[in-house]
């Protein structure tokens, strides 16, 4: 097996900071995006979105389970 040069070598998922343990991705929407999926991080602080190369970290100043706040980066219109 040939050696892996720097410029092959793939690029970390891009990290997306919330405050809630429960998140959704539609993959940025769009053409290129994908359904919209609902993931929670269980017992982790982070989750990550297998379509999507995206990565749902809790932030330190994170909401109680049973406060609601939209989990998609989206418009409410969107939903």
């Amino acid at each position: 097996m040939p050696p892996r040069h720097p410029d092959t070598l793939i690029p970390p998922a891009e990290e997306v900071v919330v405050s809630t343990k429960r998140v959704a991705c539609d993959g940025g929407g769009g053409a290129l995006g994908h359904p919209l999926v609902y993931m929670d991080m269980g017992e982790d602080d982070f989750v990550e979105c297998g379509s999507y190369d995206r990565r749902f970290v809790l932030s330190g100043h994170a909401h109680p389970a049973n406060d609601y706040l939209s989990p998609a980066a989206r418009p409410p219109a969107a939903h």
